[in-house]
């Protein structure tokens, strides 16, 4: 294990916030391991930033009808501070649309092309003659020849998580026009992925096959068993890094490509502001390179970029790539297109202050070796039972005893109690299971010390025996506040914001993990401590139906056909709805109401009479564009006085799908006063 760490997260796409599957999967698990190393004193340089060039982002651009660069701009700071609001502590947060990036990307790509790497092909690829554009593979869709998914898309099968190439897909459509797209000769630039085949078997599968995760190396196996393609590292888009080269306008570097040397760029101005050299955590082999990803990105990781690496030359490859499964919540795939997701963003403004909570849960059912569930009925167990009723109980007890029998002075004890040792116990389990990365162990080694000193006090109960024997009582709560301390101390990797609360409460600085380790003794006899502060409180049964409501009503959303449709109105009975009389009609004349700009007057022929009628579309239209328009009325609707003008009934209009108002007309021209119903 070297003492240099460069770590980095996958590039969250910067097309939508992030959610809870991103951070049980990447992101919280990450923070821990960096905290966790800076602990052990080791030099970590923690990586991550937004990827700003994916087709993700040219979708959700020409769906709101914005620029990518719009949307970028809004994503990557709404990803950002959600970072910042739950802890996870980045050296460097950056974005891939930066000059830098360009730059590095474009340079790391020239390289390659000067040393002959590429190999240029023409090629036929997919182009939507309506678009009049090449298809990015994200802009095709068809049915996945592995699971029959009918959306799966032209790189990949989110159903079954399958890499595909377009040509792969049975009845591929464009999803810019939906037309069948046909087949254009356009030339890019490949990288010969077949040639880096035998370094990779040996890397990996021989050199790999005891220390990588069975998920990660049984991929990246089958990977190599099936034998691999050259694959295009340019694209034919207008939004991305441009290709460097004279003869290559209107292509961009392929998103799988300049995404990853985002590490190398982002780690370049994180270096330059804290007066390091990057080439020490990118070109060292005395530095461990740790990549924390999902497992849709194991190829990327494990075969493209260090193919990428090693036709450069210069830079070491990772020591391991801890891929996590999925997170699925309540029992469903998580979906941003369905919006069936628990967003980052609105948990912090929905819990404020218990981002530990949300931390502690995910990592508690984090999805390390498969597919894991979030409910929100076991986030309030989680909360209730375990932080609330265990961790918290006992150091609530610890402090609210030490102040009322030593007015906050930790009494005196033994400093070779037996009991000291579970301190020592659990940070080194929790030491051996994060070098291992398994979270999951390493949370419960750091709970299983907050259960030990609950069980201890209910043991001793020194509220009873201050009163007889006040020697035992003062040893039992000297041995209490060391298990407190140890525990402000070990759970900083897992839970930052009650750990600095902790530690300002036992009025102790953080520690090496060294320390906490070999130190049997973390807080003295006669050390002065603060009042207790509640660290986490209960949560309702109330605020878990709140949230429980909120996926019932996105799946009502998903059931509709038109999402910009408003809910059913209260259900009425037929007999309601027979007395309602909708007649069809005809506008005989129109004109403005006077002092009221969105009022018309109309006389309208109803052919049971010619009444007059005041409605609020005068902003749509203009009294000429109406008169003779034949229209449906709700005949039978009380009269009511409108700026002093009666109102004998009730035109239908409704909205069009650029949200101007339209009048609901018979397909064909009618008699007036025939009923509708």
């Amino acid at each position: 294990m070297s003492d240099r760490k460069m770590i980095t997260a996958a590039l969250p796409y910067a097309n939508g916030p992030v959610h809870i599957g991103h951070l049980a999967g990447v992101y919280i698990p990450a923070d821990v391991y960096a905290r966790f190393q800076r602990r052990l004193g080791k030099d970590v340089a923690f990586i991550c930033g937004s990827d700003e060039h994916g087709i993700p982002i040219t979708i959700r651009a020409k769906k709101e009808g914005v620029t990518p660069q719009d949307i970028v701009d809004k994503y990557h700071g709404i990803i950002k501070q959600s970072f910042e609001d739950l802890g996870i502590s980045f050296d460097e947060y950056s974005r891939t649309t930066s000059k830098r990036h360009h730059d590095v990307s474009q340079d790391f790509f020239k390289t390659l092309c000067n040393k002959g790497k590429f190999v240029e092909e023409v090629s036929e690829q997919y182009f939507d003659e309506q678009a009049d554009e090449f298809l990015a593979d994200r802009y095709i869709v068809g049915t996945c020849p592995n699971c029959g998914n009918e959306n799966a898309y032209g790189d990949q099968c989110e159903k079954c998580g399958s890499t595909l190439s377009p040509s792969e897909l049975i009845n591929p459509k464009s999803m810019l026009s939906g037309n069948v797209p046909i087949l254009k000769e356009t030339k890019n630039w490949y990288l010969p992925l077949n040639e880096y085949e035998d370094f990779l078997n040996e890397w990996i599968i021989e050199g790999h096959k005891d220390d990588w995760k069975p998920n990660v190396y049984g991929q990246v196996k089958s990977w190599l068993t099936d034998g691999l393609k050259p694959r295009a590292m340019t694209r034919d888009l207008n939004w991305g890094v441009p290709v460097p080269l004279p003869n290559a306008e209107g292509k961009v570097l392929y998103v799988w490509f300049d995404a990853p040397i985002g590490y190398i760029s982002f780690a370049q101005q994180w270096a330059e502001k804290n007066g390091k050299d990057w080439k020490d955590y990118w070109q060292n082999e005395n530095t461990d390179l740790v990549h924390f990803i999902g497992k849709d990105n194991i190829v990327f990781h494990c075969i493209i970029f260090p193919a990428m690496m090693k036709a450069h030359g210069d830079y070491i490859m990772p020591t391991n790539v801890p891929a996590f499964e999925f997170l699925n919540l309540e029992n469903d795939k998580i979906s941003t297109s369905r919006n069936w997701a628990v967003w980052a963003h609105e948990y912090v403004q929905e819990f404020p202050g218990q981002q530990d909570v949300l931390r502690y849960t995910l990592l508690s059912s984090a999805p390390e070796t498969k597919d894991n569930n979030f409910t929100w009925k076991d986030f309030q167990t989680k909360n209730n039972s375990e932080l609330v009723g265990i961790f918290g109980n006992f150091i609530n007890r610890v402090a609210v005893l030490i102040h009322k029998y030593y007015d906050g002075v930790v009494p005196a004890g033994n400093e070779n109690a037996e009991e000291l040792n579970e301190i020592t116990k659990a940070a080194t389990e929790v030491e051996n299971f994060l070098e291992h990365y398994e979270f999951r162990n390493a949370l419960t080694s750091m709970m299983n010390l907050a259960r030990f000193g609950n069980q201890y006090l209910q043991i001793e109960e020194p509220w009873k025996t201050i009163k007889d024997n006040p020697e035992k009582a003062a040893g039992s709560l000297f041995i209490a506040a060391q298990i407190a301390v140890g525990l402000a101390q070990i759970c900083e990797p897992f839970l930052p914001f009650s750990a600095e609360k902790l530690q300002k409460m036992f009025n102790v600085p953080q520690l090496n993990w060294k320390d906490i380790k070999n130190e049997k003794v973390l807080i003295k006899t006669g050390h002065l401590i603060n009042p207790a502060e509640l660290l986490f409180s209960k949560i309702e049964d109330e605020t878990i139906e709140f949230q429980i409501q909120k996926l019932e009503n996105t799946k009502e959303s998903n059931k509709k056909t038109n999402p910009k449709a408003n809910p059913m109105k209260e259900e009425i009975q037929f007999d309601d709805f027979t007395k309602i009389d909708l007649r069809t009609a005809t506008i005989l004349t129109a004109e403005k109401v006077e002092k009221a700009d969105k009022l018309l007057k109309f006389s309208v022929d109803t052919g049971v009479d010619v009444r007059t009628v005041v409605s609020g579309v005068a902003e749509s239209f203009t009294p000429e564009e109406c008169v003779g328009k034949q229209v449906m009325i709700l005949l039978n609707l009380a009269p009511r006085k409108i700026r002093g003008i009666e109102s004998q009934g009730m035109l239908l209009l409704t909205n069009d799908a650029d949200g101007k108002l339209v009048f609901v007309t018979p397909e064909k021209q009618v008699e007036n006063g025939i009923e509708i119903g």
